[in-house]
């Protein structure tokens, strides 16, 4: 029989132990830490050498009832395993197959190739300069790894609407934000936003107020580069598919006039609205609506805006990004 813990297990008659992924074949080593869970999974099934069926009277034996064709849409990657019902089977073929604890959990991901969903785009790919990697840095702080792409990778961005407050000063005073996600997997509680102030700004005196849906956790500021990251926790793990929507509001008076606002976008987003309201005694001489592939690049899209008579331009973007998309303002 198969037994847990530390104790032995018997496969075909052989007594072994659960292997850790240092003794395993280098190319189901790569699959386990980089792959997707169906070539893990296949390349672990042949390199024990188990058939399909007596793959299936193993997992029987530890109280485990699944079908030999759902075995096989595993491994050829036709299906992907239900989080969580699907975890004490997944755990089982761990230990059935001499894998590490969780090298198989860990895999099991959204559906995401047959969704059409690809990696997002690194902040590498889409600020110039340093910027990136200071961003980035502040990110790690938070527990996050932007460089690996997995931070925020577990919400699907269904809409966004930013609102963007200038003073008469011309100065953006007030950036506040409506997102609605679906969680892509089960178990995301939190969300991690990035402001960069406009130049002048004195990042530590900026204000960060939540409103429905989240609450303010932890808080990194760069004053160098006029960044800050912010974590925003939800009440509760989001199982796969729920939606979720929360609001927060950046309060910042203290930078130079502003040149419009644009929102970076790793990944892409169904549905986005941006709305800069003006005072009325300080209307800019021209909005334009932009899509750029990078902060340093020429627009790939350049529209101008009408200003409505109570000061509002507002730009709307279908299916955007990756990219960034805004309004760019130009003074009297």
């Amino acid at each position: 029989m198969v037994q847990d813990g530390n104790l032995p297990l018997i496969i075909d008659g052989a007594r072994t132990t659960r292997a850790s992924v240092a003794e395993l074949p280098k190319e189901l080593t790569e699959a386990l830490r980089t792959g997707e869970f169906h070539h893990a999974l296949r390349l672990a099934i042949a390199y024990r050498g188990l058939s399909l069926a007596r793959l299936r009277a193993h997992l029987a034996l530890r109280g485990v009832q699944i079908g030999q064709s759902t075995l096989s849409y595993w491994q050829r990657g036709l299906r992907q395993p239900e989080v969580p019902k699907a975890l004490p089977a997944v755990r089982a073929l761990e230990s059935v197959l001499q894998l590490p604890a969780d090298a198989l959990v860990v895999l099991i991901g959204p559906r995401l190739v047959r969704r059409g969903h690809q990696p997002a785009a690194s902040f590498h790919d889409l600020r110039s300069g340093d910027m990136g990697s200071i961003v980035e840095d502040l990110l790690a702080e938070l527990g996050a790894y932007p460089s690996s792409n997995h931070y925020n990778a577990d919400l699907e961005l269904l809409s966004v609407h930013d609102t963007i407050t200038f003073d008469a000063e011309h100065r953006q005073v007030s950036l506040r934000t409506r997102l609605v996600t679906r969680a892509r997997r089960h178990g995301p509680d939190r969300y991690l936003t990035v402001y960069n102030g406009d130049p002048g700004c004195r990042i530590d005196d900026v204000e960060l107020i939540t409103d429905e849906g989240c609450r303010v956790g932890r808080m990194r500021r760069n004053p160098d580069a006029d960044t800050m990251a912010t974590e925003l926790l939800f009440d509760r793990k989001l199982a796969e598919g729920d939606i979720h929507v929360f609001c927060f509001e950046v309060r910042d008076d203290s930078g130079s006039a502003s040149p419009g606002y644009y929102r970076m976008l790793r990944d892409r987003c169904a549905s986005y609205l941006v709305q800069l309201r003006f005072d009325r005694n300080a209307l800019p001489a021209r909005c334009t609506r932009q899509v750029r592939a990078r902060d340093d690049a020429l627009p790939v899209v350049a529209e101008e805006l009408p200003c409505d008579m109570g000061g509002v331009s507002s730009a709307f973007f279908s299916d955007a990004g990756p990219g960034l998309a805004g309004v760019a303002v130009e003074w009297n």
